[in-house]
């Protein structure tokens, strides 16, 4: 059973950490070319594109997962998702495309953008299904290759364009198609062009659906989704809106740059981003195959302490070596100014991925509601937070806001686990991890941020006190092999 997760989470993870180093490498592609106030642009449509996202796709991913695993019929499952996903995505592109003038002055953005940006949320949404397809018929290689090639075509084309077009037009050749100054829209051309490509190398799929739309079942998929909608609002709200109130809070002269310096630094957060996505596409689909097993609560008890082991591990080494990180990732010294949010981006993210694991208890027990209110709580914290603090403490407002609402959501996702789906969590093992991991990491990067040997030292003591504790299953696993 273990070694089945272990497996498709690894090649999940490869699907998830290949594409990401890919995106690795737009992010100082990004900070070498663009100015800080441009990258900041950027990053505020790319927050409203994962708004957009959560809402063309209303929780039918999760919804088709539930229902195909259970229902006698799956083709008419498959077939609803498939029809309910085009109608809505087909609305939206005729909306979009009547308003997007309208919505490009409201932003202050290039219409251009707009235009490239809805064609993108429609070309990802028409391919939730089929992906969450690939994932239930266990073809994680197939899934892990598209979407390697898709953040490939992505890199290669912003390469091209940012960097051998202007090149090349300078000498003459390929003059005629260079435009000056059109950045931004490059990125998002590249964007679109990689999207195209995925939902082409998936459009098969559209033609095995028998076309029946149960109104009924899809009522029901419905019911079940639109809480964990509301849920994926919510997040999308914790995870970007702290740039969009940036941009909207701060001082027009300011906001640009502040946004650009606060979302470049917050990818260092990427490795615990990698490894929190990467376990959650590999656990998901287990623990719904797991449910009915009579030992189901132990195993889920396991799996977080696990995670939380790893995840610690992870954030004490990339606080430890931020500043080194820093040279390969950002290479332009204007963005290093919100270098002091990293501790807590990355404590936030590793809180995150906990709540995940700890949520299977609303999902099983189709409580899926109560994640809702969770997440809304955490909006509520998020929005609340960075208002108060933004204009007093700038990103580092935003900061402190998106690792109070990671930490709130899991405690009291744990806290109501424990009415409605008890699992033997080991609670005091767990915290001994995170606290042990936060304080040291917090030492390192506040008092001998400078001196990597310290620093190294205090990651080897977390991983001694690990294996020292977790002593008798890692001998007992090597006694098996």
């Amino acid at each position: 059973m273990y070694k089945k997760l272990v497996k498709q989470t690894f090649i999940y993870g490869l699907a998830t950490v290949l594409p990401r180093m890919f995106s690795f490498i737009l992010v100082p592609l990004y900070t070498h070319v663009l100015p800080v106030s441009f990258y900041g642009e950027v990053s505020i449509i790319f927050s409203w594109i994962v708004l957009f996202n959560v809402l063309l796709s209303y929780g039918m991913e999760t919804s088709f997962f539930r229902f195909y695993t259970n229902e006698d019929d799956k083709n008419k499952v498959l077939s609803t998702s498939f029809l309910s996903v085009i109608i809505s995505s087909v609305l939206f592109l005729l909306i979009g495309l009547l308003s997007q003038g309208s919505i490009a002055h409201w932003a202050g953005f290039g219409e251009h953008n707009i235009n490239y940006t809805i064609w993108i949320l429609v070309f990802d949404a028409l391919v939730f299904i089929p992906f969450a397809k690939l994932r239930v018929d266990e073809r994680p290689i197939f899934y892990a290759i598209l979407k390697i090639m898709n953040v490939a075509i992505n890199l290669g084309l912003s390469v091209f364009f940012l960097l051998i077009l202007p090149t090349l037009a300078k000498e003459g050749v390929m003059s005629s198609i260079y435009v000056e100054n059109f950045q931004i829209e490059y990125i998002f051309i590249s964007l679109l062009v990689a999207s195209i490509f995925t939902f082409v190398c998936l459009s098969p799929q559209y033609l095995k659906v028998k076309w029946i739309f149960d109104v009924a079942l899809w009522k029901r998929m419905m019911s079940y989704g639109l809480p964990i909608l509301v849920s994926g609002i919510a997040f999308a709200i914790n995870e970007t809106f702290d740039r969009i109130l940036l941009g909207e809070l701060l001082p027009q002269e300011d906001a640009m740059f502040a946004v650009g310096a606060y979302s470049a630094c917050y990818k260092l957060a990427l490795f615990m981003t990698l490894f929190a996505t990467a376990f959650r596409l590999g656990v998901e689909p287990f623990f719904f195959s797991q449910a009915k097993e009579k030992n189901a609560p132990q195993t889920y008890a396991t799996i977080t302490k696990y995670y939380v082991i790893f995840g610690s591990v992870i954030l004490l080494a990339v606080i430890v070596f931020a500043d080194v990180l820093k040279y390969f990732l950002i290479r332009n010294a204007d963005y290093w100014e919100a270098m002091k949010v990293v501790p807590l981006i990355i404590v936030a993210n590793l809180f995150l991925g906990v709540y995940h694991n700890l949520s299977v208890w609303y999902k099983l027990t189709d409580k899926t509601r109560f994640g809702a209110y969770i997440s809304i709580i955490g909006a509520l914290i998020t929005l609340v937070v960075n208002i108060i603090l933004i204009p007093m403490m700038g990103y580092y407002g935003s900061a402190i806001a998106t690792t109070s609402a990671y930490g709130a959501m899991m405690i009291i996702s744990y806290v109501m686990s424990r009415k409605y789906y008890p699992v033997p969590y080991e609670i005091k093992t767990i915290l001994s991890y995170l606290i042990l991991s936060i304080g040291l990491a917090l030492i390192s990067f506040h008092f001998f941020r400078d001196n990597l040997f310290i620093g190294l030292s205090l990651l080897l003591v977390f991983v001694y006190f690990a294996l020292r504790n977790e002593k008798e299953i890692i001998l007992r696993i090597l006694k098996r092999k």
